[in-house]
């Protein structure tokens, strides 16, 4: 089994918890008032809005070398929520990637909303997790952990990917920002 620390206690954070521990994984969930616990997660889920994440490798960046780091923020402008704030040709994740050379960076979630992690379910459909990184060993042990507590989850290529991913999640949150889906709804793939 794995143990994870999510860093970050939103629904978010919560609702990936509830998933690895529904497939018998340990979880570590940490918040803002839990900077001087230590990490001991091999596997370090950044459950935080993107503009907290500078503050998240300044404070803890040394501890996550050699580990799984799972990314899933969606790079976008909170204020206007009109564009994403990443250069064009990057991503969030190729960013944390860079200031992380030491760890193993995953792009994933950030095309799911924490009910229909919760639910396991988008409609009709099992809840598909979409996951991008370089590293084939760190996606196959985070499929593994997911897909035990009940959900799919697609190999989505290359860290490159994960642009593709923060387009699709950044469309989700202003389809449900301007309520034209629900929150505990979402994109659902049919194979």
């Amino acid at each position: 089994m794995a143990h994870l620390t999510i860093l970050g206690t939103g629904n978010m954070g919560q609702a990936i918890a509830s998933v690895a521990g529904k497939g018998g994984h340990t979880v570590q969930l940490l918040g803002e008032s839990d900077l001087a616990t230590a990490v001991t997660g091999d596997i370090v889920v950044l459950a935080v809005p993107y503009p907290a994440i500078a503050d998240v490798i300044a404070h803890r960046g040394a501890s996550l070398a050699g580990k799984i780091v799972v990314d899933i923020t969606n790079p976008l402008d909170f204020e206007t929520f009109d564009s994403l704030v990443v250069p064009a040709d990057s991503s969030a994740a190729a960013q944390i990637a860079a200031a992380l050379p030491e760890s193993h960076v995953l792009k994933a979630f950030n095309t799911t909303f924490a009910a229909t992690l919760t639910a396991g379910t988008v409609g009709p459909l099992t809840t598909t997790v979409l996951i991008a990184g370089d590293d084939a060993d760190a996606k196959s042990t985070v499929a593994g952990v997911f897909t035990s507590g009940g959900l799919d989850v697609i190999d989505a290529g290359s860290l490159k990917r994960a642009r593709e991913l923060e387009a699709v999640g950044f469309l989700q949150l202003t389809l449900a920002v301007n309520e034209k889906v629900s929150w505990t709804g979402g994109f659902g793939i049919a194979a």
